[in-house]
C-alpha cells in the first residue's frame, strides 16, 4: 500500500497583475505553501504540506524528474501509472502536460524516457500500443482518427476498464509518438475566454500500453502488461469571470460537472474504509476511466496547478483543498503479468529449488524427512476424507431415494384410500336407494328373502289403491309427484284407473335393486401396481435411451451429409478438370497438322533458293527436312492413337519409344556426318559473301534445323507429358 504522490505548482504571475499587485500572496517553504497578508502576515488556516511544492521558478523539466519519472520507469518494469494535472483555468495545467518547443511538459518527456529505459534493458523485449482521445461534454472522441465519435466505456475481467473502438498505434520509437500527439492536438477542441485565450475545453487522455516479455524461453517466461495514463483535464472555471456563453458555457458545465464528480470521488477515497459509503466511479465518464488510478492498481502522482493572482484565491484554495485529500488516497500497486502454463510451472519449480537449496545449506536432512512424512500422512487423511465423502455421499443418495419411496408409497396409500371411500360411498347410496323401493301397505311381498319386490294384493282393501288416486282425478292438468321411481306405473295404467277400471296389478313387475359391491383390495392388488411402475419407470428409461440413441445417429448422419456434399463437389471438379484435359490432344493434332502445313510451305521455298542441291549443305537440308517430316508424321500417329483411345475409353500406355530411338539416331548421325566436312563450311561462307538480299542456303538449313528441332521437341514433350 502506498499513497498518492500529489505536489502543487504556482503559476508565474502575469505581466499584467505582477505590476499592479507587486509580488505573490502565495509563500513557498520547501515542501509547504501558506497565503499571507499584504502585510507578509501568515495566515494559519490556509498553510498546505505535501509532498513537493514547486514555485514560479521551477521548469518541466525540474517537475519531471522529482515527480513522474519514477513511475515511468515503473511503468516499464511492469506497474500501471497515471499522471494528471488539476486545477482552475489558465493556472498552467497544459504547460506543464505538454510544454513548449524549449520546456517540454511530461507527457513528450515521459515518451522519450520511456525509450530509453528500454534500450538499457537488454534481456527482454517490448512492444509498445499508443491511444490518444478526448473527453468533451461527457462524449468520448478518438483524437488519432476523427472518425471514430461518442466511443463507450466497457469493463472485462482481463483488460479492465476500456474504451470500445478506440483507435491503438503501434509505434517503434519516441518520434512516432511525438507525430501522433502533435496530429491529436490538431483534432483538440480549443476555445477563448476572458481568462484565457488558448483555453483547453474538453479533458485529454493519452495512453501508452507497454507488454514485455524475456527474450530467451519465451513460452516459459510471464508477459508483463503495464498502462500508462498521462492526462490534462480542462480547469474549473466560473462564468463571472470567463465571460462565456452559448458554446461556450455549455462547454463549462460539463468541465465543472465532471470535476465536481472527480472531486466527490476524491472525499469518499480519503475517508476511511469503516465510514466509506458508495464511490460513485460511474457518474463521470473521466472518473469511471480512471478508476483504477484512484485507489486501485496504479502508481499515480497529481500536479494542482494555482495562479498567484490576489483575486484568485479562492480558487487556490478549493485546488489545494483538493490536493490535501487526494494525499490522503492510498493504492495498491503490482506488477501485472501474464502467466501461460508454462511460465507458473516454471516459477514453480525455481521456487522449489531455492527452497530445497536453503534445506541444504541448513543441514535440516531430519527436517526434510519429517516434511516428507507429514506429507505423506496428509496424502493420507486426504485420501481418508475422500472416501467418508463417498461414504456420506452414498448414504445421502440412497436416503434421498428412501424419503422418495415412501413418498410414493404415501401417495400410493392415499389413492387407495380414496377408492375405497368412493366404493363406501357408492355402497351406501345403493343402499339408500333400496330402502326407498319399501313395498307399500296393501302390497303382497310373496318372497321375504328375495330382494325382487312381491306382487301387490288387494283382497283386503280391494278398492284402496284406486280410491287414494281417484282423489287427483277431478285435475285434469295435474299429476302428484311420486316419492319414488319404483312406485311408478306407466301413464295408460293410472288413466285405466282413474276410470274406474282395475287393473291386474299382477302383471306390474319391479327392477330388483343391484347392490354395487367395491373391488376388495388386497396385497396382491398393491404389488401388481409396483410392478405396473417399475415396469412403467423401465420403459421410461428404454425411451429416453433410444431418443439420445436416435438424436447421435442423426448427428452422424449429418456430419455424412456434409461430407458427401464436399466429396461430391471435388468430384464434379475432377470432372470438370478431366473435360479439359481430354480437350487437350485432340487440340494439340489440330495445331500439329497446321504446323506441317507450314513446315511443308518452308521446305518448298528453301530447297528453291537452294542453287546446288548436291552439296553437303543442301544434303544437310534434305537429311534435317527427313527426320523431320518422320518426326511430325510420329506425332500424328501419337496423337491419333490417344485420340482413339479416347473414343473407345481406353487409355494409352505405350508409346512408340522405338521409332523415337531410331529417329533419334538418325538425326544425330546425319548432323555429325555433315557438319565435319570442311566443305560445308567452305560454302557456308561463300554463300554468305554472294547473296545480300536473300538469306544463303547453309543459313536457311540451319534455321530449318533449329525450327524443326524446337517443333518436334515442343511437341514430344507434350506428349510424354500426356501419356504419363
Amino acid at each position: 500500500m502506498e499513497k498518492i504522490c500529489v505536489a502543487v505548482r504556482v503559476r508565474p504571475p502575469t505581466p499584467e497583475s505582477s505590476s499592479e499587485n507587486g509580488s505573490s500572496l502565495w509563500k513557498v517553504d520547501d515542501n509547504r505553501i501558506s497565503l499571507y497578508k499584504s502585510l507578509d502576515t501568515p495566515i494559519s488556516t490556509a498553510s498546505y504540506a505535501f509532498d513537493h511544492v514547486f514555485d514560479e521558478r521551477s521548469t518541466n523539466a525540474c517537475v519531471y524528474e522529482l515527480l513522474t519519472k519514477e513511475i515511468i520507469e515503473a511503468a516499464v518494469e511492469g506497474f500501471n501509472g497515471t499522471a494528471f494535472a488539476y486545477g482552475q483555468t489558465s493556472s498552467g495545467k497544459t504547460f506543464t502536460m505538454t510544454g513548449s518547443e524549449t520546456d517540454p511538459g511530461i507527457i513528450r518527456r515521459s515518451v522519450r524516457d520511456v525509450f530509453e529505459r528500454i534500450q538499457m534493458i537488454s534481456d527482454r523485449e517490448f512492444l509498445i500500443r499508443v491511444s490518444y482521445m478526448e473527453i468533451y461534454n461527457e462524449e468520448i472522441n478518438d483524437l488519432l482518427a476523427v472518425e471514430n465519435q461518442r466511443l463507450q466505456i466497457h469493463e472485462h475481467l482481463e483488460r479492465g476498464v476500456f474504451v470500445a473502438g478506440l483507435k491503438e498505434e503501434i509505434v517503434s520509437d519516441a518520434e512516432q509518438i511525438l507525430k501522433l500527439l502533435d496530429s491529436g492536438e490538431v483534432n483538440r477542441h480549443f476555445g477563448e475566454t476572458n481568462m484565457n485565450v488558448h483555453s483547453s475545453r474538453s479533458h485529454t487522455i493519452f495512453r501508452m500500453v507497454i507488454e514485455s516479455r524475456g527474450k530467451e524461453n519465451n513460452s516459459s517466461d510471464a508477459i508483463r502488461v503495464s498502462v500508462l495514463n498521462l492526462v490534462d483535464l480542462a480547469g474549473s472555471e466560473r462564468i463571472a469571470k470567463t465571460g462565456a456563453g452559448g458554446v461556450r458555457l455549455t462547454e463549462g458545465k460539463y468541465i465543472n460537472k465532471s470535476l465536481m464528480i472527480l472531486g466527490n470521488v476524491i472525499n469518499k477515497l480519503s475517508e476511511s474504509a469503516k465510514l466509506r459509503a458508495h464511490i460513485p466511479y460511474r457518474d463521470s465518464k473521466l472518473t469511471r476511466i480512471l478508476q483504477p488510478a484512484l485507489g486501485g492498481n496504479a502508481k499515480t502522482c497529481i500536479i494542482c496547478t494555482i495562479a498567484p493572482e490576489e483575486h484568485h484565491i479562492e480558487e487556490s484554495k478549493g485546488t489545494l483543498q483538493f490536493a490535501s485529500r487526494a494525499k490522503r488516497i492510498t493504492n495498491c500497486a503490482q506488477v501485472n503479468e501474464i502467466l501461460t502454463d508454462a511460465a507458473l510451472l516454471k516459477r514453480q519449480k525455481l521456487e522449489i529449488e531455492e527452497l530445497r537449496m536453503k534445506l541444504q545449506g541448513s543441514h535440516a536432512e531430519v527436517l526434510e524427512q519429517e516434511i516428507l512424512k507429514l506429507s505423506n500422512q496428509m496424502l493420507k487423511y486426504e485420501l481418508e476424507c475422500e472416501r467418508l465423502k463417498t461414504q456420506v455421499e452414498e448414504e445421502r443418495r440412497k436416503q434421498k431415494e428412501q424419503e422418495q419411496c415412501i413418498k410414493d408409497q404415501q401417495l400410493k396409500i392415499e389413492n387407495l384410500k380414496n377408492l375405497v371411500t368412493n366404493s363406501d360411498f357408492k355402497r351406501n347410496q345403493s343402499e339408500d336407494y333400496i330402502s326407498l323401493r319399501k313395498i307399500p301397505e296393501g302390497l303382497c311381498n310373496v318372497n321375504d328373502s328375495s330382494d325382487v319386490p312381491g306382487t301387490p294384493c288387494f283382497k283386503s282393501a280391494e278398492h284402496s289403491f284406486v280410491v287414494a288416486r281417484s282423489n287427483y282425478a277431478g285435475l285434469s292438468d295435474f299429476s302428484p309427484m311420486v316419492h319414488s321411481f319404483g312406485d311408478m306405473a306407466d301413464e295408460d295404467t293410472w288413466t285405466k284407473l282413474n276410470k274406474g277400471f282395475v287393473a291386474d296389478l299382477d302383471k306390474l313387475q319391479f327392477t330388483p335393486a343391484v347392490r354395487s359391491q367395491p373391488t376388495p383390495l388386497t396385497t396382491a392388488t398393491m404389488e401388481s401396481s409396483l410392478e405396473d411402475n417399475k415396469e412403467v419407470e423401465k420403459l421410461k428409461s428404454q425411451i429416453e435411451l433410444l431418443t439420445n440413441e436416435k438424436d447421435s445417429l442423426q448427428v452422424k448422419f449429418n456430419e455424412q451429409v456434409v461430407l458427401n456434399n464436399k466429396l461430391m463437389e471435388g468430384i464434379s471438379e475432377l470432372k470438370q478438370e478431366t473435360l479439359h484435359m481430354k480437350a487437350i490432344p485432340k487440340r494439340l493434332f489440330e495445331s500439329l497438322a497446321k504446323c506441317k502445313d507450314v513446315y511443308k510451305d518452308v521446305i518448298v521455298t528453301m530447297k528453291s533458293l537452294m542453287s546446288e542441291k548436291e552439296s553437303p549443305t543442301g544434303k544437310l537440308l534434305f537429311g534435317a527436312t527427313e527426320i523431320t517430316t518422320s518426326l511430325l508424321s510420329t506425332l500424328e500417329s501419337q496423337f491419333s492413337l490417344i485420340l482413339d483411345g479416347q473414343r473407345a475409353g481406353s487409355i494409352v500406355v505405350h508409346p512408340l519409344s522405338d521409332q523415337w530411338e531410331t529417329l533419334r539416331v538418325s538425326l544425330k548421325n546425319t548432323t555429325t556426318s555433315l557438319v565435319s566436312e570442311t566443305q560445308a563450311k567452305d560454302e557456308f561462307l561463300n554463300c554468305h559473301n554472294k547473296v545480300a538480299s536473300l538469306s544463303q542456303s547453309s543459313t536457311y538449313g540451319s534455321i530449318l534445323f533449329i525450327f524443326s528441332a524446337l517443333l518436334v521437341g515442343y511437341f514430344a514433350s507434350l506428349i510424354r507429358a500426356l501419356v504419363q
